[in-house]
């Protein structure tokens, strides 16, 4: 597991940074505004429906029968539940783009409630939305393709993938949409290459291992009805994050122009840390939890996802404080540019210091979640995701109110509700703020059953593992202190901003790594695991 936990991060985070400068080229060439707003929502929806059948459910249900098969059945059987599974997948995503094609109006003013009232930002967001809806078809694949890959333990050509896409877009911002008459469509034609030469990336791969084949209608096949099966239940259970994210998407289109981009840019920096070890060590482990799981291995499952979650918060409790600390400094010189302003990165900051709160238990989800999975247990969570869910639409209610409250002057106050929303600057971040302790919630609720179903037990040396993260993250968090004393006004040229944030990054993380090993740590401990 630690192999292949180092295999796809190493390419996770090669993907995420370049998904990071995809993000600055789009800051660049097109700033916070109106049309980066109708982008945003146009590819955060299928975004959304891309974890929800691929990433999210199918994978998650999809690994543990596929696993159970090749342990248990023949080459011959594994490779026709691929033809079965593929075809069967393809066509109903199919059926779905299709309507997605057809009803995009639809779609768009249900997402983007908020600019309903905007014929212009509505239409683009129609537009856009039609170009970027197909690429739900193609990832999809992908991710059929990659579980395989992951299953014999192949898991850096994955994680490897999503740096096409992210290419497709840096080259869109700056070739192709200075020669279209409304630039900010070439990200919608991006995303459409992007998840066409995704799936043609993976298939050689498929070959090499004798997986490729034609796709085939299996509805009834058994082992695509397991699928099915545990499918529906993770449809929700597996995908609350993505959920909350959507829900938002929809509040902040009555929110201030620009909060969609401001939410988006702060959604990326939680992804470098979340996709390197969150979303690597949920994808990593969950084969080694399904087979153990198969092989009726109680200590085996218990011990792996014990390693899991000793990882995971060495490296989401840091990141939490560092992302916190370091907003400011980290969106100032990644984005201020070209069309993006002061005040954007004023507004980014709020984002990304409400949402850097959840980041523990974003982590610790993703883990936990294939426990779950593994067993075949969909239903726990849903239960715990439908009580997230609830808990975001009420906290987001609650957050915006309170913050309007305080921020309103009183013209503002006088204004019907919806309007004076619009024109308040930083309610976003009430939004973060709902998601982040939702997303504690949820972990609660998960923790709970997990621990009442009795397959894991904690193994020894939790209470030192505590006791030295604390002690190194404190010892980080006086270290970026007295840097923000010693350099609090980052309104200064771009080489400055640069050596300023590379020096606390540097000093942040030295410090972190030099507490932990002086407090006893040894890579041993992980390997070990």
């Amino acid at each position: 597991m630690l192999r292949g936990l180092l295999s796809f991060s190493s390419m996770t985070m090669v993907s995420r940074v370049l998904g990071l400068v995809r993000d600055m080229s789009i800051s660049a060439a097109f700033g916070a505004n109106a049309a980066t707003d109708a982008f945003w929502v146009a590819f955060r929806i299928p975004n959304f429906m891309r974890r929800l059948f691929a990433e999210g459910s199918f994978s998650t249900a999809f690994v543990p029968v596929f696993t159970e098969v090749k342990e248990k059945g023949s080459h011959a059987e594994l490779k026709n539940l691929m033809a079965r599974v593929s075809g069967t997948l393809g066509g109903v995503l199919l059926v779905v783009t299709a309507l997605g094609l057809i009803f995009a109006p639809q779609v768009a003013a249900l997402f983007s409630q908020g600019a309903a009232d905007t014929p212009e930002k509505f239409t683009l967001t129609t537009q856009l939305l039609r170009l970027t809806f197909p690429f739900l078809l193609f990832v999809s694949l992908t991710a059929l393709a990659g579980g395989a890959l992951n299953s014999f333990h192949r898991f850096g050509l994955p994680a490897l993938t999503p740096v096409i896409l992210n290419l497709c877009i840096i080259a869109a911002s700056w070739w192709l949409a200075p020669r279209l008459a409304v630039p900010i469509l070439a990200l919608g034609w991006a995303v459409l290459a992007g998840g066409i030469l995704q799936l043609a990336f993976q298939l050689p791969a498929l070959r090499g291992l004798d997986l490729l084949a034609l796709p085939r209608w299996g509805w009834r096949h058994p082992d695509v009805r397991r699928i099915l099966t545990l499918m529906v239940p993770t449809l929700f259970g597996s995908s609350v994050a993505q959920i909350n994210l959507l829900l938002d998407t929809v509040i902040a289109s009555y929110l201030i122009t620009g909060s969609q981009s401001w939410l988006s840019q702060a959604d990326r920096f939680l992804e470098l840390p979340l996709g390197v070890f969150g979303v690597a060590l949920g994808t990593v482990i969950l084969p080694a939890l399904s087979r153990h799981h198969v092989t009726t291995d109680r200590d085996g499952f218990s011990k792996a996802l014990d390693w899991g979650l000793r990882t995971t918060l060495l490296i989401a409790v840091p990141a939490m404080f560092g992302l916190m600390l370091l907003a400011e400094p980290l969106v100032a010189t990644l984005f201020q540019h070209g069309a993006f302003r002061p005040f954007d990165t004023r507004m980014a900051t709020y984002s990304v210091t409400a949402l850097s709160f959840g980041l523990p238990a974003f982590a610790l989800v993703k883990v936990l979640l294939p426990a779950f999975y593994a067993r075949q247990d969909t239903r726990t969570p849903v239960r715990a995701g439908v009580a997230s869910l609830v808990a975001n639409m009420l906290l987001n209610v609650v957050f915006v109110a309170a913050l309007f409250e305080l921020w309103a002057v009183p013209a503002q106050r006088q204004a019907p509700w919806l309007q004076a929303l619009a024109q308040v600057p930083g309610l976003h971040l009430a939004l973060g703020m709902a998601s982040a302790v939702a997303g504690y919630i949820n972990l609660g609720l998960l923790w709970r059953s997990l621990r009442h179903a009795g397959v894991y037990r904690c193994e020894p040396g939790w209470a030192r593992h505590g006791l030295r993260l604390a002690l190194a993250c404190a010892a980080m968090v006086a270290v970026l202190l007295a840097g923000r004393w010693l350099w609090p006004d980052w309104e200064v040229d771009w080489f400055t901003r640069v050596w300023h944030l590379a020096t606390l990054v540097a000093a942040g993380a030295a410090t972190y790594l030099a507490v932990l090993f002086a407090a006893g740590f040894r890579l041993r401990e992980l390997h070990a695991a």
